[in-house]
């Protein structure tokens, strides 16, 4: 694998916009669901979700696949990538270095939570219906509700600061002042999702989804 290959690189670049960028879009709205509707309004966009026809192959090739390629491919820039931050301290130096940085922890972040969350299911561990109370089960936990809130702010961070990268790459954005304002709207974007997946945390951590737990570990105790 080359680093400097002008389509790796591209393709490295679409498809953290492209699908996968619309995925964290979806995730955080989501988990959103949470803090506007509860857990009955949570279940029923996981369920939406979910009842997609065809939902394995949608999984396999919009979201599994980009994120093995863009992650694998992403540590091996992260790791060559030259980020000169003692040398030349401004602001899209500094950018370029957090992106590299916070490519590393969204990426371990993101096999971490699958682990916990999909690879359950796939062993019969877990079901849908018991996501909110596994989050809840999660975000009660003072060292994982920290190391979520890391990997969230890196994710979106490195979403945001990587679609200005896209738009400037790809020649949507030309010029200093183009530039300027596309970098504004993403760091409006970044905050925007921060809020929504943060807010949506606390919300796991609510009376209501403590019910849905209790419920869920009763049930599991009779089976």
């Amino acid at each position: 694998m080359s680093g400097n290959s002008f389509y790796t690189r591209k393709l490295h670049s679409l498809l953290g916009v492209i699908p996968l960028g619309l995925f964290l879009i979806e995730h955080a709205l989501t988990n959103y669901s949470a803090f506007e509707g509860g857990p009955e309004k949570f279940q029923k966009s996981v369920h939406g979700l979910h009842d997609l026809p065809l939902i394995f192959f949608l999984e396999l090739f919009f979201i599994w696949l980009p994120i093995l390629f863009h992650g694998v491919y992403g540590l091996y820039l992260a790791f060559t990538s030259n980020l000169n931050t003692g040398r030349f301290q401004y602001g899209r130096n500094w950018a370029f270095a957090l992106q590299r940085i916070t490519g590393v922890l969204t990426f371990i972040f993101i096999i971490w939570h699958l682990w916990q969350i999909r690879v359950q299911v796939a062993l019969g561990e877990l079901t849908t219906e018991e996501f909110g109370s596994k989050m809840y089960d999660i975000m009660h936990n003072p060292a994982y509700f920290v190391l979520y809130l890391i990997g969230v702010l890196a994710a979106t961070f490195h979403f945001s600061n990587g679609l200005w990268a896209f738009l400037v790459s790809w020649g949507i954005t030309i010029g200093p002042r183009a530039q300027r304002i596309s970098s504004r709207i993403c760091m409006g974007i970044f905050v925007i999702m921060s809020v929504l997946f943060i807010l949506s945390m606390f919300a796991f951590r609510g009376d209501e989804f403590a019910t849905v737990s209790a419920v869920a570990a009763s049930t599991l105790q009779l089976g």
